[in-house]
């Protein structure tokens, strides 16, 4: 390193320094003495830089450690977090089938849903079993009690997304546009545009055009950029053929 270059160039210096000395006077063992005392003081710094410098290399691998690892928990995240989108996405493209009543409903198993759990561990229970168990049932369930225990949550406008989406696929459109409706409340949420786009496909098929055309123009005109404002463009188009 450049520290100990300098230390041994320092060192090199105040040794001729004391060399001279020892040759303009006559040698004893005083002078001698002298001479070692400085090598001494001279090697003990040398070495208490070099313990610094090792201890600042130490952590600067700990903090870089530390900063790989968030950043491998982070891709990890987006990675579960897009997967989730896609199979919520399909389950909601898939022909509509029967709604269980309300005694086949409470014969089907349900997750346990711990209130112990911490809000994070809460929501993921809630998409574990979408994305690992592919139990919606028990998913709506946990995404209603989470929105109970968590009314604020930073995940509100996901769950309530998602929820959206489940009863979707139930056709159940009452309660799913209520959820795309809190959605829609959250002016930054990143599923905003997508939650318009299903009010106007529900408002499509409970057959009431004028307000299906609001909700897609209303996507065309805020995410003019989007993928849910290309689809936007295509239900207006088909709907104006009508």
């Amino acid at each position: 390193m450049n520290s100990n270059k300098i230390m041994r160039q320092f060192a090199l210096v105040l040794l001729v320094g004391a060399a001279t000395q020892v040759v303009a006077a006559p040698a004893s063992a005083a002078n001698l003495q002298t001479l070692e005392r400085m090598l001494e003081a001279q090697g003990q710094s040398q070495l208490q830089v070099q313990r610094q410098l090792d201890q600042m290399s130490a952590d600067i691998d700990n903090i870089r450690g530390k900063v790989e690892r968030n950043s491998y928990d982070i891709k990890q995240m987006k990675e579960r977090q897009r997967q989730l989108y896609n199979d919520v996405d399909k389950l909601s493209r898939q022909p509509v089938k029967a709604v269980p009543t309300a005694k086949e409903a409470t014969k089907a198993p349900v997750e346990a849903y711990s209130k112990n759990m911490s809000e994070n561990d809460a929501y993921q229970n809630a998409v574990n079993l979408i994305l690992k168990k592919k139990d919606y049932q028990g998913a709506i369930q946990a995404f209603e009690t989470f929105l109970t225990t968590y009314p604020n949550s930073v995940y509100k406008p996901n769950a309530s997304y998602w929820l959206g989406q489940l009863h979707f696929s139930q056709n159940d459109l009452v309660k799913a546009a209520k959820n795309f409706e809190v959605v829609v409340s959250i002016k930054d949420s990143s599923k905003r545009a997508d939650a318009l786009l299903k009010l106007g496909v529900i408002a499509e098929r409970n057959n009431d055009t004028v307000k299906a055309m609001s909700y897609y123009t209303e996507v065309e005109k805020e995410y003019p950029n989007s993928t849910s404002a290309k689809h936007a463009q295509s239900a207006l188009v088909n709907l104006s053929k009508h």
